[in-house]
């Protein structure tokens, strides 16, 4: 696949907005995407058959910028993920960032993405900190500021890059547009998650900014919630001791194994020692895993991932497909 080089950048920005249900929110998020320092964008909205007058609202905004500067397109109607997927299948090369139908964008998150990304050479995540605040954007606290390295080891078994704040360069985001199809065909779990592991095994530079970039939106009908609390985090280590999280691992391994060209030999290594972990019993599995060295963010998360895989919640009973 042909991709773009440093030489041939520019520093227009496709913003891909995933929409559904969005009418009471989506008008303050697009107003923040007007007020951007960073004038150079273009933004795609993808809706997933809204009944509640979020497509007015995106047509309404539409109508007041130049024309073609905002596109509305149908989602595929498969959920939050696979309309991102999907947002990717057909985003133009050059720089993307993903963007929630509820936040708020602070008037420079554009800009600051754009200055982190401009001095590297090659493919570049970038993603920040939030502000997380109340239904009416009353701030509650900042997000977590994660410790450890970025990598691959983390990436397999975490998702701290997030969505709502990461923007790619446009070589990242052509190697996630080749990678994107495995994706939709394995239902991965989620778009923030399945695209740091891509960018971390394929060996971009991974940029976290410790300032926040956005309010991120708490409501009833938020995707995903706030991490930072002690409740919070309590309840993410349950799910690891759950059995949905060793099918989720499953499944964004299978859509890692598909483009596993796409990823630094190393990481094909680490990849493979994965995909095996997963379908051996608990105390291998935990032993595998440990060789690799994976790990989460914190040592209560590593040690609720490692337990998990001890008791056998990670395993997959299905046959396991002979690695390449």
């Amino acid at each position: 696949m042909d991709r773009p080089t440093s030489s041939a950048r520019d520093d227009t920005v496709t913003i891909l907005l995933a929409s559904h249900q969005g009418a009471a929110f989506i008008g303050a998020q697009l107003q923040s995407i007007a007020d951007q320092t960073h004038g150079n964008w273009r933004l795609i909205v993808s809706d997933d058959g809204s009944k509640d007058g979020t497509r007015d609202i995106v047509a309404g905004f539409a109508a007041s910028r130049p024309a073609g500067q905002v596109q509305l397109i149908d989602g595929p109607r498969r959920g939050a993920t696979q309309n991102f997927l999907h947002l990717l299948s057909v985003a133009p090369d050059g720089i993307i960032a993903f963007c929630d139908q509820d936040d708020v964008w602070f008037p420079d998150k554009l800009a600051r993405a754009c200055r982190a990304l401009a001095p590297h050479d090659g493919p570049v995540h970038y993603a920040a900190r939030t502000i997380i605040t109340d239904d009416g954007l009353t701030p509650v606290a900042e997000s977590r500021h994660f410790p450890r390295p970025l990598g691959f080891r983390n990436a397999l078994v975490q998702a701290i890059m997030a969505g709502n704040t990461s923007v790619f360069n446009a070589e990242a985001a052509a190697i996630l547009r080749c990678c994107v199809g495995p994706a939709q065909d394995h239902d991965v779990q989620s778009h923030d998650w399945w695209a740091y592991q891509v960018t971390a095994g394929a060996g971009a530079v991974l940029l976290h900014d410790k300032r926040p970039a956005l309010f991120y939106r708490q409501h009833g009908r938020s995707e995903m919630g706030r991490n930072d609390t002690v409740r919070a985090m309590s309840q993410r280590i349950a799910m690891l001791l759950a059995g949905n999280y060793g099918g989720w691992l499953a499944a964004n391994h299978a859509a890692l194994d598909a483009v596993r060209s796409e990823l630094l030999p190393e990481n094909r290594r680490i990849l493979d020692s994965f995909g095996a972990a997963l379908h051996q019993a608990g105390p291998v599995a935990a032993l595998t895993l440990a060789r690799i060295g994976l790990y989460r963010q914190t040592r209560a998360g590593t040690a609720a991932f490692y337990g998990a895989a001890l008791m056998g919640r990670l395993r997959q009973c299905g046959p396991r497909r002979l690695m390449r």
